[in-house]
């Protein structure tokens, strides 16, 4: 009887997706942290799919910006917020956009499609910085291209309509925008760490989690805070996209903030779940 009992836990050990609830396979002790990723990758430039993911990143990024800016020119076209989808439509257009396109490339480049996620995991050793700089590069190329096409297809309304572009608007201060973008961006970034961690998924294994789910709805959530006061940077290639090709004077006195919150947000929000949520500087290798 005790020789099956021990076969009962070898087998759910062996087989995690298989195990019930409350079987030792669901211990912390069976997850191992993965090693971080080396600062440099020589290899990955010698791989089809490292370019794979670049470009991954460029096409997602492309129909990010593309259908969202549609949604802000719709919405900025009425004369009433009422006669269209108004700043709740905009923010579940970027929400809804990001799920998809989430759920669509995770499994290719992890679906980043925004600088700031991508420097928050790298910051995490999550991903080389040769991966980073590239992800970054194809993110912002596909930015500028997705309003580009936008601007092709009707240039006046472009112009007239603002093209999308981030700006403090009346009534608030650069630090106020600062601080928009600052926090916004770490709620989306923590969010990112905490639907795709390895461990948590290995620890909850019992509780289904769709990961690009929680991420739209944390971008959709920013958006109706934020739309008031930047119109919602948290991704610097989606506020320098629009700045290229809008690209007005007063689109870019305040363009730096788009850049600075972000990049901010995200190493805090790195920070804090690496360190404090996860303590990982605090335990021992073996």
């Amino acid at each position: 009887m005790e020789g099956k009992e021990e076969d009962v836990k070898l087998g759910a050990n062996k087989f995690p997706e298989r195990q019930p609830i409350g079987t030792s396979a669901q211990t912390h002790k069976d997850y191992k942290e993965p090693p971080p990723a080396p600062l440099f990758e020589p290899g990955e430039l010698t791989s089809w799919s490292f370019y794979r993911a670049g470009i991954a990143e460029f096409i997602a990024t492309f129909l990010f910006l593309y259908i969202t800016i549609l949604t802000v020119m719709g919405v900025n076209r009425t004369t009433s917020k009422c006669d269209s989808v108004g700043i709740q439509g905009i923010a579940w257009a970027f929400g809804g956009t990001i799920f998809a396109l989430v759920y669509s490339t995770a499994g290719i480049s992890g679906g980043h499609i925004n600088p700031a996620v991508t420097f928050g995991l790298f910051l995490a050793r999550k991903l080389s910085l040769t991966r980073a700089v590239f992800y970054i590069v194809m993110q912002t190329l596909g930015a500028i291209a997705g309003a580009g096409v936008v601007k092709g297809f009707q240039k006046n309304q472009y112009e007239l309509l603002g093209g999308g572009a981030n700006l403090v608007n009346h009534g608030y201060t650069k630090g106020d925008g600062l601080g928009a973008e600052i926090v916004g961006t770490f709620v989306l970034v923590y969010t990112v760490f905490s639907a795709t961690d390895a461990k948590r998924n290995a620890r909850d294994s019992h509780v289904p989690i769709l990961a690009p789910l929680p991420i739209g709805f944390a971008v959709f959530l920013v958006h109706l805070a934020t739309i008031p006061i930047t119109g919602t940077g948290i991704n610097p290639a989606r506020s320098l996209g629009a700045a290229i090709v809008y690209n007005k004077e007063h689109a870019w006195d305040d363009h730096w903030i788009f850049w600075v919150g972000p990049f901010i947000g995200a190493a805090l929000a790195a920070i804090y779940h690496q360190i404090v949520i996860r303590a990982i500087p605090f335990k021992s290798r073996s």
